[in-house]
């Protein structure tokens, strides 16, 4: 056992190596340069919070920061609660499970950039879903969520809940096969109607697979970026901005290292506040136990 134990810390060396040289030390000098002033090349001439007042400063950053306060909050809801109602129909053992479950997985295994170029030609007017139903008479009906600036991030979420909801419906599925059969019979038995089982029984059991679900979502909300490039490139103007791509063109368009690095650092905070809570849940519930 003491081989088998002493076997497994060697084989883990290099990815403990790995996580320390390019996680840790990369993050504490994204860190340390964010409150310098570099720009085309990294400099050590420090500033202060300069970066960071610049930044929340910049209208651009604002818009991005609300942009993702809506998509992540109406991704989050709604790719758990869809997600969540297709595993319960999947379930219930119906004819061509198999099937049904590949189709609505399907779209997860696209890339971003290729939902972003599919979502912005159905949402485009001359050829997609405003075209189509124009075709059917309705010559005054108009759907284009894409151009207007007010409702364009929405058109990004159609694209994300496309692809995510698949995924979180697989894992919700895993969940509700984990639970015991005894569990329904019991319920029925008792005479708890079935939406008040899943409610009161079923979701309270699933909480590990839903703590981890909201991980996953969370954390890919943080950081989209390749879908809102393919579908708007950030348009109209600034309105489906988001911090990842301001990241990217501060550092790569704008040559300005430093708020580069101030607009990563706060991502980076956001998702220690997102991952703090889960660990206290998961291992902190744990103890307590």
């Amino acid at each position: 056992m003491f081989a088998v134990n002493l076997s497994a810390k060697i084989a883990a060396v290099p990815m403990a190596f790995t996580a320390i040289g390019v996680f840790v030390i990369a993050t504490c000098w994204t860190i340390y340069h964010s409150f310098t002033n570099s720009k085309l090349l990294p400099k050590q001439e420090f500033i202060g919070l300069g970066q960071y007042e610049r930044l929340w400063s910049t209208n651009r950053w604002i818009v991005s920061i609300e942009n993702l306060a809506i998509f992540g909050l109406c991704s989050l809801v709604f790719s758990l609660v869809f997600g969540f109602l297709l595993a319960a129909l999947l379930d219930q053992k119906i004819r061509f499970e198999n099937t049904l479950r590949t189709i609505f997985l399907y779209p997860f295994a696209l890339s971003f950039i290729v939902t972003g170029l599919v979502w912005q030609w159905l949402l485009t007017p001359e050829f997609g879903f405003q075209k189509i139903i124009r075709d059917l008479g309705f010559e005054s009906f108009t759907f284009d969520p894409l151009f207007n600036a007010d409702i364009v991030i929405y058109g990004v979420l159609f694209a994300a809940l496309w692809q995510g909801t698949g995924f979180i419906m697989v894992l919700m599925l895993a969940g509700l096969r984990g639970i015991d059969h005894e569990v329904w019979k019991a319920a029925r038995v008792d005479g708890i109607p079935t939406w008040k089982t899943y409610i009161f029984i079923v979701i309270p059991m699933m909480r590990p697979v839903f703590i981890t679900t909201l991980v996953i979502i969370a954390a890919g909300i943080i950081k989209v970026y390749d879908l809102v490039v393919a579908q708007t490139s950030g348009g109209p103007g600034i309105a489906s901005e988001v911090p990842a791509k301001y990241v990217y063109d501060s550092m790569f368009g704008g040559q300005n290292l430093g708020q580069g690095f101030a607009a990563s650092t706060m991502m980076l905070l956001s998702v220690l506040v997102v991952l703090i809570p889960w660990a206290y849940l998961e291992f902190g519930g744990r103890k307590r136990g």
